[in-house]
């Protein structure tokens, strides 16, 4: 007879839709509260669910905020309009429209403000957010490759590097637009800067290895 003790216990498999419910709060909380007023209890009583079932999948306020953001920028997709440029075009346009959601404002804003002093939660935007979205620019890069547009790169150290540094302009260039200056990156803007982006890309290119 099999021991109570040797029987493997499961806890009850996370819902994904109880997380969506959580998220979706978190990010209209945030709108209407703002970050100092937004409690965990809140947030359940918003998603329909126990504050025992937040408390479970989150340590607390920062890394559910965190969580809430990311899933925004995880719907970014890079679009294959037949250019290099045209990709690049398409992707930017719909990091903007994102940034210009309310909630994304505010929820980015206030855990990048708090991560100043908080090296935890700065490590939990760079693995949630930063690093997923890299992929973006290494899927780019290969498809240009692909095509022609850029040469093949044998160095992976290398690659990385450029990558971080593609992903860095990019992402800093369209927060800075959108949430520290306030200006619309339309479809002019989003022109402009893609033709200086390809202007450094082709000198990165083209300059010798250190």
């Amino acid at each position: 007879m099999q021991s109570r003790s040797s029987v493997p216990r499961t806890g009850r498999p996370r819902s994904a839709a109880a997380d969506a419910a959580i998220l979706e709060a978190t990010r209209a909380a945030l709108v209407e509260l703002g970050w100092s007023k937004l409690t965990l209890g809140d947030v359940a009583t918003r998603a329909g669910v126990a504050k025992t079932t937040l408390y479970r999948r989150w340590a607390g306020k920062n890394e559910l905020v965190v969580d809430a953001v990311a899933v925004l920028f995880d719907e970014l997709e890079l679009p294959d309009r037949g250019s290099l440029a045209a990709d690049i075009e398409g992707v930017v346009l719909q990091f903007a429209a994102i940034l210009d959601r309310p909630e994304t404002k505010t929820a980015l804003m206030a855990v990048v403000a708090e991560s100043t002093r908080d090296e935890p939660l700065r490590e939990r935007i760079r693995t949630s957010i930063v690093d997923r979205q890299k992929r973006l620019v290494v899927e780019g890069r290969a498809r240009a490759t692909a095509r022609g547009e850029l040469p093949p790169e044998s160095d992976p150290e290398a690659s990385a590097r450029t990558a971080d540094l593609i992903f860095d302009v990019v992402a800093g260039a369209v927060v800075h637009r959108t949430l520290v200056s306030a200006e619309p990156a339309d479809e002019e803007w989003v022109r402009a800067f893609t033709r200086v982006l390809l202007l450094g890309l082709a000198g990165a290119t083209d300059a010798p290895s250190p």
